[in-house]
């Protein structure tokens, strides 16, 4: 059923909408449609979910989505769901996609979303949260609004990636692929935490080439580890933007024997095309030449879109390549 524009919403966007008719009618709508026609009646119209902003009844199998939380993009992909409008500026490159598609109507970032084409597009359900938290009220005035999205500042994220997939699968049909990705996680978790007994880690991020404390951040992949931070910094999404002064010959006297580094750089869209590797800025770092991390090459590379996914398949990712670095780590040291 079309929706329209909500009364708070200004005239001419009212006026917009009604002359768009089909227009907006591009992008998402196709797959889902011809899953749900294959059974019409197998489930429930709509369900009551428990997300971030309450509970919340939405509509199972919905055909107009709106996707603004990075840290659901792969898995909305992987389920087979095209978005009808999004942030584009924001997506990750393997969602290039998106970007790309004409019918996917573009709701700006978060710093300035475009509410108004987030009417437009006539959602039946607004996947939000996380960067775009702070106008979930507004958004709600033109369709639900599932904030499913981990926090980095709260505990339990890997428990919230895996709440996020399953509610996502409810939704959407796709129970199946959402316990593999669960499962999936539950392994790389269990194969990291199997090989941490105690080591420390330095937690980096690569911003405007320089290394810098990024445990405000990232700080949350040690959540189920027994590894300690060795600046034990508190959680700070904000962190990651600015410059701490951090110098390597702190980090050198550290000593820490695991460094896992997120290329912050390598994963907005205005540097990523031009920015130096992290790699590159580690190894030029003469201060940490005799640390434990460099000798042992026990250095983690988070994948280069980490900083804009930091979904399911991000931490799946991450965990086994900790596993991997801790394993080095091991066997250097026994």
């Amino acid at each position: 059923m079309r929706r329209v524009a909500p009364a708070v919403l200004s005239t001419a966007l009212a006026l917009t909408l009604a002359g768009c008719g089909s227009a907006a009618s591009g992008g998402g709508g196709t797959e889902q449609a011809a899953r749900a026609a294959q059974s019409p009646s197998a489930r429930p119209a709509t369900i009551t979910v428990e997300a971030n902003n309450g509970k919340v009844e939405v509509p199972t199998d919905p055909q107009r989505v709106v996707a603004l939380d990075n840290s659901s993009f792969e898995t909305l992909k992987a389920f087979g769901i095209t978005p009808v409008a999004a942030p584009k500026q924001l997506l990750p490159e393997n969602l290039k996609e998106w970007a790309d598609d004409g019918d996917i109507l573009d709701v700006g970032t978060h710093r300035e979303p475009k509410l108004e084409v987030v009417a437009q597009a006539q959602p039946d359900l607004i996947v939000g949260g996380k960067r775009f938290q702070k106008v979930t009220a507004n958004l709600q005035k033109v369709a639900p609004v599932i904030d499913l999205a981990p926090s980095t500042e709260k505990a339990g994220y890997v428990d919230a990636l895996k709440k996020q997939t399953r509610t996502l699968g409810e939704i959407f049909g796709k129970q199946a692929e959402a316990n593999k990705l669960v499962a999936d996680l539950d392994a790389a978790v269990a194969a990291a935490a199997e090989k941490s007994n105690g080591q420390t880690a330095f937690l980096a991020n690569h911003n405007g080439g320089k290394i810098d404390n990024g445990a405000g951040r990232i700080g949350v992949l040690l959540q189920p580890l027994k590894v300690t931070d060795v600046f034990g910094t508190a959680a700070n999404n904000e962190s990651v933007h600015q410059d701490s002064g951090l110098a390597p010959e702190t980090v050198a006297q550290k000593n820490p024997d695991l460094m896992i580094v997120m290329d912050r750089d390598a994963a907005v869209s205005s540097t990523r095309d031009t920015a130096t590797p992290a790699s590159q800025t580690v190894a030029a770092q003469k201060a940490w030449s005799d640390t434990t991390f460099m000798k042992n090459d026990a250095i983690v590379y988070l994948a280069d879109n980490f900083y804009v996914t930091e979904g399911i398949q991000a931490y799946t990712d991450a965990y086994t390549k900790i596993a991997d670095a801790l394993g080095v780590s091991a066997g250097a040291t026994s």
